[in-house]
């Protein structure tokens, strides 16, 4: 329904046949909705009096919809009621629009705050969406709060249109729909129907009666031979309210948030097939784990003790590519022009692995994730302050490594943070602003920060992005951030006994682990071989799991849990030369670890033989959302137990006849002894056969309650495995790829989260019924 940008892709108002002109409105294309057969009208600002209203002529064609006139005329129309309007927002997506309702609380909040505003002059903010989104009312623009994202074009809805070739209808302009909607009362309480309106761009609706009435959209320019609308135009239907319209109205999302969850991606600007970003994969994942609430802890919901899980994006790639580093750029000149689209494809996704391992770029990395975590922790407790619930973290691929990295490397202490570590304004506040930025030889800032009011309190609590809208360039921001992490670090904590100073020598590395490169009171716990490193600033470092010459900054709360999907992390511990993890090693501020992956995942690695290697256990087997194993895996179970019993009873049985055959005749005991003896020779047999094959499994499960885990996830398991779908096991190696991206989507892996969330909160699981 798109037009030429000729027509300006505007609906005009009717008007008399050559006298009226358009408006300067109908030259906006941004308005147009993404269909083929859009109508000229639906942009225009139109004025009723400018409308020609008149009867449907005689000769209008049979073909056009006039055919349909004694549609529902047999029963008398109801009285006019007022439409009722529903709020509906635009999303742009290659170069298309498409129209989404807002759920019915969003729409009579907004509803509510339309009514308000045509009161006052200031405009309204309405919080939507889970309060991720805001809506300003006056300009009809919905802005995103926690990520960077275009404005989107938000409208009151009570017309709509759908052309031919559509497969959903299309919401009209506002001040279209109230002039349509004036010419419906009036054609409502005269009782006049078949009436037309013309318009100038040659579109015509016509009114046939209160359930039929047709737009229609000139297809090329006018002749004489044009005798009726029908021969120069295709018909849209027309659509009065929202529920005459086949639209799904999302459900609203409850508004008591219980637990808080962020999501750091992985390599590359996509995160799954589609190449959809991370701000869209969580969208699909929050949208999942809404649906499971409402399923699987109903009863609790209906009764208020659940609320809802909030999921929130962490984004490091922009702060690592484009123009924020110039690393790019850097790149590509020495890339070579050959195979272009895989090149870019590399430089942009793949080179990110390297670029974690690059001491430069891996400061960045963990800088931007840890600021990005702690800037959308204080924006939440800032729009939710009734908020008492904890916080955990998931990581996809490089960005679990990243968040394993950042958790091993955190500061415990005593008293609970507060955004900042103790102790941090006091050694702030030690110098002034103009002494700081003296010492490192950026006094031509000061003018800059003074006249935003930023003091050194204020200047701690600023991110890389906050100096980058300074105008403050890369190399004094990076100064600048440097300084203030050095002095977070707390006097008493560079003294407490056992921290190893410049004074005293770095820690020593030996064939037996690190030692004294634990946190106060904290024995060495993780193992690995000698190694050589260069010149390391070790009294303003924490030695961790992580790089040795990254300064990992704090995060401003602790983790309840951490879990990792599709996660390469005990590779690169591997790689880096741990051999093991000392089971009574903990995240120093994180209680809780799972390993989540795919069978098929070409990027996931297990994590517990880390821990105990010396027993080769099976990873856990999450359970299928809707209660059971996929039937493809319990058909192989139940053939795989079937062919062992029959291998056991054969064997068995032959045994038994080969000892029968073989032993000599007289030599049998008496029949009483001999029933007992036969019976229980075979058995013996039968139960050797069964401990090399079937009772080894058995044996394995009894033993694995009694195996320590360590105390990674509190002593629980670690590795928890998803099934593969029907489809998958066919050909593993084809759904590779897919199997890596997968977890956005997973029911399975969403229901682990909350099960784990809502366990530690005391809320019952509830299996529905199938």
């Amino acid at each position: 329904m798109s037009s030429s940008e000729g027509d300006g892709g505007g609906l005009s108002q009717a008007a008399p046949n050559n006298n009226i002109t358009t408006q300067d409105d109908f030259d906006n294309p941004t308005q147009t909705a993404a269909t083929c057969n859009t109508p000229e009208a639906s942009k225009a600002e139109l004025s009723l009096p400018e409308a020609q209203i008149s009867p449907v002529l005689d000769e209008v064609s049979p073909s056009s919809a006039s055919s349909f006139e004694m549609l529902d005329m047999e029963s008398v129309p109801p009285p006019y009621q007022e439409v009722q309007p529903h709020w509906f927002f635009c999303r742009q997506a290659d170069d298309c629009e498409s129209w989404h309702p807002f759920s019915r609380e969003d729409s009579d909040k907004l509803e509510n705050a339309f009514n308000t505003v045509r009161e006052q002059e200031e405009d309204i903010v309405v919080a939507v969406e889970g309060e991720r989104y805001d809506v300003h009312i006056k300009e009809r623009m919905r802005f995103a709060v926690y990520w960077d994202q275009a404005p989107a074009e938000v409208r009151r809805c009570t017309w709509f249109y759908k052309g031919d070739k559509d497969t959903r209808f299309f919401p009209y302009p506002e001040e279209f729909s109230k002039r349509l909607e004036e010419a419906y009362m009036i054609a409502v309480t005269l009782d006049e129907w078949k009436r037309k309106l013309d318009f100038p761009t040659g579109e015509t609706v016509i009114l046939h009666n209160p359930k039929l009435i047709m737009h229609y959209q000139p297809i090329g320019l006018q002749d004489e031979w044009a005798s009726s609308p029908s021969d120069q135009s295709r018909p849209c239907t027309v659509k009065r309210g929202v529920e005459n319209i086949s639209v799904e109205i999302p459900e609203g999302e409850p508004e008591k948030v219980d637990h808080l969850v962020f999501m750091v991606h992985g390599i590359g600007p996509a995160c799954d097939l589609r190449f959809r970003s991370i701000v869209q994969c969580v969208n699909d994942f929050r949208s999942v784990s809404l649906s499971l609430l409402a399923s699987h802890y109903r009863r609790s919901q209906q009764e208020g003790h659940v609320g809802r899980v909030e999921f929130l994006p962490v984004n490091w790639h922009s702060a690592l590519h484009g123009d924020a580093t110039g690393v790019d750029e850097d790149i590509q000149r020495i890339t070579l022009p050959s195979i272009s689209r895989l090149r870019h494809f590399t430089n942009d996704t793949l080179l990110d692995l390297f670029f974690y391992n690059s001491p430069t770029y891996c400061q960045t990395i963990v800088d931007t994730v840890a600021s990005e975590v702690n800037r959308l922790h204080a924006l939440f407790q800032q729009r939710h302050p009734e908020f008492d619930g904890k916080v955990s973290v998931v990581g996809h691929s490089l960005g679990s490594l990243i968040l394993f990295d950042l958790l091993t490397n955190q500061r415990n202490r005593s008293r609970a943070r507060e955004g900042v570590p103790s102790g941090e304004h006091s050694a702030l506040n030690s110098d002034t602003l103009e002494q700081m930025l003296t010492k490192l030889d950026l006094q031509q800032y000061l003018q800059t920060l003074l006249a935003e009011n930023v003091d050194m309190e204020s200047l701690a609590l600023c991110q890389d992005s906050d100096l980058r809208n300074l105008g403050i360039p890369l190399g004094p921001r990076k100064k600048i951030l440097h300084y203030i992490r050095k002095k977070r670090l707390p006097e008493d904590y560079k003294m407490a006994p056992g921290h190893q100073t410049s004074d005293s020598g770095p820690p020593q590395v030996t064939s037996e682990g690190i030692q004294s490169s634990e946190l106060p009171g904290q024995e060495s716990s993780l193992h690995n071989k000698p190694s050589t490193t260069g010149a390391v600033d070790y009294e303003y470092f924490d030695v961790g799991i992580g790089q040795v010459s990254i300064d990992y900054p704090q995060l401003a709360f602790y983790p309840e849990t951490f879990f990792a999907f599709g996660s390469p992390i005990g590779m690169f511990l591997t790689v880096r030369g741990l051999k093991r993890i000392d089971p009574n090693y903990s995240f120093p501020t994180c209680k809780s670890f799972y390993n989540i992956y795919h069978p098929y995942d070409p990027v996931a690695y297990r994590i517990e033989p880390m821990i105990v290697s010396e027993v080769d256990l099976e990873p856990m087997l999450i359970p299928h959302h809707k209660g059971r194993k996929r039937m493809h895996l319990e058909l192989k179970d139940s053939l795989t137990r079937m062919s062992m019993d029959l291998r056991n009873n054969v064997l068995g049985s032959l045994r038994t006849a080969w000892q029968s055959f073989t032993r000599p005749v007289a030599a049998l005991p008496p029949a009483e002894e001999g029933e007992a003896t036969n019976d229980t020779t075979p058995q013996e047999d039968q139960a050797g056969v069964c401990t090399e094959a079937e009772c080894s499994a058995s044996a394995e499960q009894a033993e694995q309650p009694e195996i320590e885990m360590g105390m990674l996830n509190g002593g629980r398991r670690i590795d928890y495995v998803l099934q593969e779908k029907p489809i998958e096991s066919f050909n593993e190696y084809l759904f590779a790829i897919q199997s890596h991206l997968c977890y956005w989507e997973s029911e399975d892996a969403a229901l682990l989260l909350l099960r784990e969330i809502y366990d530690n909160l005391g809320v019952a699981f509830e299996q529905p019924q199938q």
